[in-house]
């Protein structure tokens, strides 16, 4: 993990390894900030969704022992909305480096659209 201070505030960037882990273990709380269509087409299970264009971090729970993780397709708008979440006054808050790109490239399972049908289907990259 890679942490950088932010007004005294600490911004974490995580790599695939680390979501994973924390992910299965439900020690986060992973939040796809990606427009609905592309977490329609494909998502990471169990991540929710809050689409950049209305992203509002007062909308996040703060008394969770569960760390919040934002992700997005690349890892740009991810970033982009947790500096809005230091802003808003979070102390620490994380988001996944290389975003559903990096994820599906390290072979994670995600869930995505079967084309013969449109119905959601469980996959793995690669």
């Amino acid at each position: 993990m890679k942490s950088e201070t932010v007004n005294g505030a600490t911004l974490e960037t995580w790599d695939v390894d680390e979501v994973s882990k924390a992910l299965a273990q439900r020690d986060i709380v992973l939040v796809d900030v990606r427009s609905p269509q592309e977490f329609m087409i494909e998502h990471i299970e169990g991540a929710l969704l809050s689409p950049i264009a209305f992203f509002d971090p007062s909308f996040l729970p703060r008394d969770t022992n569960q760390r919040i993780v934002l992700h997005c397709g690349s890892g740009m708008r991810s970033e982009k909305a947790a500096r809005a979440c230091l802003e808003a006054g979070f102390e620490r808050i994380a988001h996944l480096g290389g975003g559903m790109g990096a994820w599906k490239a390290a072979g994670q399972p995600y869930v995505g659209t079967d084309m013969s049908t449109g119905a959601p289907k469980r996959m793995t990259a690669g």
